[in-house]
């Protein structure tokens, strides 16, 4: 044991709280006060990187068939928003899954992933952070390849437990905006480029 982790074990056992060992974004990791604001601020930390722009551009244009988790009959929702575009604007089998809806834009609504009629190519997720790793162990057991989280959601420790299962996982993007903007598709500010730009804004 080097000088640092008898010192960090030291300053453990006498203010009486257990250490834990962070990561950082850049790749390095260190031992702090497990219930310190320092230790919870570097959890909160992003470190985590899914798949990059060329390779979710690979996903939507392999796959055949999404599944939308969460999907919801209210226009309102952005489930249904993407659900609209996806059928509108885009060659893939769509499936709808909420066991609490018949009918979501016409079509049959699927209680789980389990009665889907087949094993989707992406699962695309409208649930909130906590729930992911229970959608995580559903795409396991139908074995579907990817699971997509849609914007706004994220779970680190439940993107690395995807990828520990062997799951290809994207998390916190859109995927309407990104497959509208992979075919051209997006308008932005009103103008619509039709390219994919190498810039680093597109992470």
């Amino acid at each position: 044991m080097s000088a640092t982790e008898q010192a960090t074990d030291a300053a453990a056992s006498v203010s009486g709280t257990t250490s834990e060992t962070v990561q950082l974004a850049n790749g390095l990791s260190c031992d702090v006060p497990a219930d310190s604001p320092l230790a919870k601020l570097l959890r909160s930390q992003r470190s985590w990187v899914g798949p990059d722009a060329k390779a979710r551009l690979r996903l939507l244009r392999e796959a055949k068939s999404i599944a939308i988790v969460g999907a919801s009959p209210n226009p309102a929702r952005s489930s249904y928003f993407v659900g609209t575009y996806l059928q509108q604007s885009s060659d893939y089998r769509v499936y709808f899954v909420n066991p609490n809806a018949d009918t979501i834009l016409g079509q049959k609504a699927y209680p789980d992933l389990a009665s889907l009629p087949e094993v989707p190519d992406i699962v695309d997720v409208f649930r909130r952070g906590s729930d992911i790793p229970a959608v995580i162990d559903d795409v396991v057991a139908i074995g579907a390849p990817t699971i997509w989280v849609q914007l706004g959601i994220w779970n680190q420790d439940a993107a690395l437990y995807g990828e520990s299962k062997g799951l290809t996982v994207v998390m916190d993007r859109c995927i309407k905006i990104e497959h509208a903007r992979f075919h051209g598709g997006l308008h932005l500010l009103g103008f619509d480029t039709g390219q994919i730009t190498a810039r680093k804004t597109i992470r």
